[in-house]
């Protein structure tokens, strides 16, 4: 599967960070005429399950299913071989998984969607997390390395496992294009609109920055679905984008 990002409504990707079912069903109807992708979580999945995925494809809208997969080869790859089932678009794993459990996930998700005559989702990889810094890395996680170097590190072994691209954040969108290319799908959280609160964000930019920098599709939560009228909100940050270019 290949995407086509023709407009910049296509390159936001709203995050549903909410915990009950009709919440998401009423932002995802709200929105589904103004941006490209539904960001479905841990919070939301694991309140409703599946239903969150078939309430955004209800209203036309397309699904990253954001579970961030992280377990033994098996595991993992059976759990895509889940979602590939249920239709989403786009879903993540982590890179810090290994190689095997990455290469083993993008066969089981193609041989699933060949036999079953479904479209594949494309397959992300989790680099570092936008709340992680470098002092947490070094003294914490014991990274040996600036977090630039690991997160090109990790972005590299995906693309050689054959991911469609990687989730990073809005500092490493220009290492990783020029590491990995112009085929790499750059899909980047950690984005708030000028005068936007960081929250629990630590690598931040706004929409237009991040665009400029090189990333494919932005993941935008709180200053859309926070905002009274989410589709102004949504339809700013696009407007945004466009003047950009």
């Amino acid at each position: 599967m290949k995407l086509t990002l023709t407009s910049p409504k296509e390159r936001i990707c709203v995050a549903l960070d909410v915990s009950d079912l009709e919440t998401a069903k009423a932002l995802a109807e709200s929105l589904s005429d103004h941006v490209g992708f539904f960001k479905v979580g841990f919070e939301l999945f694991t309140a409703v399950g599946p239903a969150a995925i078939v309430a955004v494809k209800d209203v036309g809208g397309k699904v990253f299913l954001d579970l961030k997969f992280h377990d033994i080869p098996a595991t993992v790859s059976r759990a895509a071989v889940a979602a590939t089932s249920m239709g989403v678009t786009l879903l993540n794993l982590h890179t810090s998984g290994g190689s095997e459990m990455m290469e083993k996930t993008v066969a089981a998700v193609a041989e699933t969607a060949k036999q079953r005559g479904l479209i594949r989702p494309l397959l992300l990889g989790v680099t570092v997390l936008t709340s992680l810094d470098p002092q947490i890395l070094d003294r914490e996680l014991r990274v040996n390395g600036s977090l630039q170097d690991h997160v090109v590190h990790l972005a590299k072994l995906a693309m050689r496992a054959g991911l469609d691209g990687v989730i990073a954040s809005p500092q490493e969108i220009t290492l990783v294009r020029e590491a990995c290319g112009p085929s790499c799908l750059i899909v980047t959280p950690g984005i708030r609109p000028s005068g936007e609160a960081a929250h629990d964000q630590r690598r931040i930019m706004t929409p237009r920055e991040a665009i400029e920098a090189g990333a494919d599709i932005l993941v935008i939560g709180r200053p859309i679905t926070g905002s009274s009228n989410p589709a102004e909100a949504a339809d700013r940050i696009i407007d945004e984008i466009a003047q950009g270019r």
